[in-house]
């Protein structure tokens, strides 16, 4: 009995990932059935956008690399290896634009910066200018400028807890043998966070690369434009799901750079006494102190406060009877449904694909874990293509089956999409959990006659109640700001804050946007406070 009952969990365990890989699976098929059709218009890309849409990406990459590797290290050796003013509030505040997507940063620095925009306006009002003062925010460099302020915090927080667990006492070291403060930042500091910083550019690139609200919102020809636009404009699935497969072969590149750095960071797992005196922050003072902060201050006014202030200004502007209540309040019912539920089924798979691992510990698991945890680098439109290749084949080939009644345009469909992009969320935090509970807990458990379920009922879940709920937190707030997941699945007249938003911006209506863009920064806020939580109690959290 108790193998057949193990048996049938191990085949509940490869069917789940076999659900949540078939989308990845089925583009890698999808070369091997292209018809003479596909090869053409693939050929014609190839010679006309293909080309612009890789150049893009890559140059998009590079610049946005830059801007977060800029930011985030230098915020986070600025607010660890040194005291000033402020320092305290800057250490949470840096993690602030993590609240607001990117898209919606789009939005209102397209409506501040443009030609008719409030900053333009106001300086031809006032000093008498004509024509264009400034150059086009639409563009790749306000792209990349755009995603490089809402990402760099994925480096600030790794290479921020990279640096507070050992930087201050080597530097203390290298000041008693005589090396100045410029050969202890370059020779001791940020070699010790190189594979931190490694680790959050990785991160930040394949969000960049997964980017559908920003490239789109801004014209930029990018792979994930031009897979949108095979599949909706020129209506040819193979030549979508083969371009999906390129961006795919990206996503895995970045991902191997983020692994191999995240393997480099296991160093820094040995922590020592903050509270002595050689680990204590440089004091400074005077025109340095002021530098620093100005420099820490600069990416939160940008990133986070500067685009709210003008979110908050376009909804004041547009006045509250040009605002729909009704609507606003169906579109939030709406995400937080899809959110929520998204949020207790990944929670439950990641839970027992975790549990299931850490009782019968084997290769197999190991792999199931690995396949389930690699859907969050998948971009949410390779993902949309992967589930709609098999069905739509299933129904061509079996009508009878109606599957594409149940999955096209359904809720149904959407979640499938969202437990393959955000179980891999839920499941780095449960694991997690699981790793701070001690084998010797099972163990006593077990000589006790405790069965596996009463195990896990009795004490694994309570001892998970904070990474459950951390899970759950991040599954709901990332689906409710997903995009093209939910731009191509929904059902008809069933909108949420993301598609609205992005929808009454690409409309040019910004003060209608503004409220709905506003909902989804005050959602994105409520897992930013837990995190700093978290940095003031000296854990070490990890972004998905």
């Amino acid at each position: 009995m108790v193998r057949a009952m193990q048996r049938f969990l191990r085949s509940l365990l490869w069917a789940l990932v076999v659900l949540l890989v078939l989308p990845v699976a089925t583009l890698l098929a999808s070369w091997l059935q292209g018809n003479a059709q596909t090869w053409t218009i693939l050929a014609q890309m190839g010679a006309t956008v293909l080309p612009d849409y890789a150049l893009t990406s890559l140059l998009l990459c590079g610049l946005v690399s830059l801007g977060v590797i800029s930011m985030g290290t230098v915020s986070a050796a600025a607010v660890t290896l040194f005291d000033f003013p402020f320092r305290k509030t800057m250490e949470w505040a840096l993690l602030l634009p993590l609240a607001m997507p990117a898209y919606v940063v789009a939005y209102a620095y397209t409506d501040f910066l443009q030609y008719s925009g409030t900053l333009q306006t106001w300086l031809r009002s006032t000093f008498g200018l004509q024509g264009a003062l400034l150059p086009d925010v639409r563009s790749v460099w306000g792209a990349a400028a755009v995603l490089a302020l809402s990402l760099y915090p994925y480096v600030y927080l790794l290479t921020r807890t990279a640096l507070s667990d050992r930087a201050n006492h080597l530097m203390e070291a290298a000041r008693l043998l005589g090396a100045s403060m410029r050969r202890r930042i370059w020779q001791v500091a940020l070699p010790l966070a190189r594979p931190a910083i490694a680790a959050g550019t990785a991160l930040a690139l394949m969000e960049t690369l997964a980017d559908f609200g920003v490239s789109s919102y801004f014209g930029i020809q990018t792979f994930t434009t031009g897979i949108y636009k095979a599949w909706i404009v020129m209506d040819d699935h193979a030549a979508a799901a083969q371009l999906s497969t390129a961006l795919l072969l990206l996503v895995v590149c970045v991902l191997g750079i983020e692994l191999r750095a995240q393997s480099k960071m296991r160093f820094s797992s040995t922590r020592v006494d903050r509270q002595s005196a050689e680990s204590n922050p440089i004091r400074l003072r005077g025109i340095h102190a002021l530098a620093l902060l100005l420099l820490c201050a600069l990416p939160v006014v940008f990133g986070f406060v500067l685009p709210l202030a003008i979110l908050i200004t376009e909804f004041g502007s547009s006045g509250s009877d040009a605002i729909a209540w009704d609507r606003f309040a169906r579109w939030s019912s709406t995400s937080l449904a899809l959110g929520l539920t998204t949020a207790v089924l990944a929670v439950g798979f990641a839970v027992f694909v975790a549990a299931f691992a850490r009782a019968r510990p084997a290769w197999d698991t190991h792999l199931a874990q690995r396949a389930v945890g690699l859907g969050y680098s998948v971009p949410g439109v390779v993902i949309v293509i992967g589930l709609l290749l098999p069905v739509g084949w299933l129904q061509s080939n079996f009508p009878d089956l109606g599957i594409g009644y149940w999955l096209t345009s359904t809720i149904l469909g959407m979640l499938w999409a969202y437990l393959v992009r955000f179980v891999a969320v839920a499941l780095q935090s449960v694991q997690s959990g699981f790793t701070r509970i001690a084998p010797a807990l099972d163990e006593s458990s077990r000589m006790l006659g405790a069965s596996s379920w009463t195990l896990l009922v009795k004490v694994h879940l309570p001892l998970l109640r904070k990474p459950l709920f951390a899970a759950s937190l991040l599954v709901l707030v990332d689906v409710m700001k997903e995009l093209p997941v939910t731009l191509v699945l929904r059902p008809f007249n069933t909108d949420t804050l993301a598609v609205m938003a992005y929808q009454l911006a690409r409309d040019e209506r910004l003060g209608e946007a503004a409220l709905p863009s506003l909902a989804l920064v005050l959602v994105g806020l409520v897992p930013v406070y837990f995190l700093s939580r978290t940095l003031r109690r000296g854990d070490t959290p990890t972004p998905c």
